[in-house]
């Protein structure tokens, strides 16, 4: 039997049988069943997971999972989970595409991917610095029909889009907030353009919670109930789950790492305020600090070539902008005490030459118990974690209505 995809943001309808007969067995076996399809809309999950998440018995768990792969409707494999042997649960696809969208300062990516979270399409394309919304916006649609095109893949196949920017995002309006790295979209309700141009339901957020959220999904660190995401790229910013879910605050603006200060009377940021972490250590100004440097770097591409050809100038810019970074992430590890802090964005490919600065500054302003039980990790996703984030954002607004 194959699952039915519902279009829905907010609440998932009752079920049928549920609502006429609340208490019966196959009302509760249903509900059960739902819980665990909720669960694993958020990525596979151990069986123990599951049993952990929903509150059922693992007993009840393994009976539920063997009725769902009976019906088709999830598949299983062996893993190791804390040293122990276990099941992996995943859900099947059947044909439903969420797309990912992630709009950067100078690039958008576009991804397709199915319900058993893998990448059916994808592509980037390059966008000049300082386009409009409206110009960005035109571009995704312009992509998602090659992408279309290219798989052969009808739009009745598309479920929804995950959208993200790289800017704080005010949940009560849903626009764009000021902050961010594309002032040109501030003040833009981008739902409601999103949805108007693309004719389909929109989730948005901002880019770094995405990039946790693949994580977590995605990523290796599936499970894992507190974990710090950081982007350096032109802005930088902080994606967190806090107790195994995202954390949005009071009105959907945190991680704003950016904007620590970490020089008193440092440069002036954007913000307004001076001192800012952004200002010592955005891959703009790693550029302009190299500016004077025998082959001048153009982008953050070439910051990284350059440290990794052990340039001196680029492996020192690297090393002070790591060391400011684990100076922040060190006041974050002290207020919530992450298992993990994984580090993306575009630098990603400097490795331990921007890894080991940031656990040194993080060792030297955290408190040594958490500072030696936090793992600093680069993201196995690269440049693609926050268009996966946006991906599995769109699935997990999606309900899927047990058979």
């Amino acid at each position: 039997m194959c699952c039915r995809l519902l279009f829905v943001l907010e609440t998932r309808d009752a079920s049928r049988a549920t609502r006429k007969s609340p208490g019966s067995q196959s009302a509760l076996r249903h509900l059960n069943q739902q819980r665990i399809i909720d669960c694993l809309l958020a990525g596979p999950s151990t069986q123990a997971d599951l049993a952990r998440q929903t509150g059922l018995s693992t007993a009840t768990v393994s009976n539920i999972v063997k009725f769902m792969q009976t019906a088709g409707l999830v598949t299983t494999e062996p893993t190791t989970s804390s040293g122990r042997r276990a099941l992996n649960v995943k859900l099947i696809s059947d044909g439903a595409i969420a797309i990912g969208i992630d709009f950067g300062r100078r690039h958008l990516r576009v991804v397709f991917a199915s319900l058993n979270y893998q990448i059916v399409a994808e592509k980037t394309v390059i966008l000049p610095l300082g386009h409009g919304a409206e110009d960005g916006i035109s571009a995704a649609a312009d992509l998602i029909a090659e992408l279309l095109d290219q798989t052969g893949l009808g739009p009745s196949a598309l479920i929804g889009a995950g959208v993200g920017i790289p800017g704080p995002i005010d949940r009560r309006s849903g626009t764009v907030a000021q902050g961010a790295i594309l002032p040109e979209w501030v003040g833009l309700n981008i739902l409601e353009r999103l949805e108007e141009v693309l004719d389909l339901p929109v989730v948005v957020d901002n880019d770094a919670n995405l990039g946790a959220l693949a994580e977590v999904t995605w990523g290796p660190h599936n499970g894992l109930e507190n974990l710090v995401f950081i982007k350096i790229g032109s802005g930088i910013g902080a994606g967190l789950i806090i107790n195994g879910s995202p954390y949005y605050g009071n009105v959907g603006i945190t991680g704003e790492i950016g904007h620590a200060t970490v020089l008193e009377h440092g440069a002036a940021c954007r913000c307004g305020n001076r001192g800012c972490l952004e200002t010592v250590a955005s891959t703009t100004v790693m550029i302009n600090l190299l500016s004077r440097s025998a082959v001048p770097p153009e982008t953050a591409e070439d910051v990284v070539e350059q440290a990794r050809a052990g340039a001196t100038a680029a492996v020192r810019v690297v090393d002070d902008a790591g060391m400011a970074v684990g100076q922040a992430l060190g006041n974050i590890a002290n207020l919530l005490n992450p298992e993990v802090i994984v580090v993306g964005g575009p630098l990603a490919g400097l490795g331990d030459l921007l890894l080991e600065p940031i656990r040194r500054g993080l060792l030297r302003h955290a408190v040594p118990v958490v500072g030696e039980s936090t793992s600093v990790v680069m993201s196995s996703l690269g440049d693609r974690a926050e268009s996966l984030g946006a991906a599995a954002l769109a699935f997990q607004h999606v309900g899927i209505r047990a058979p």
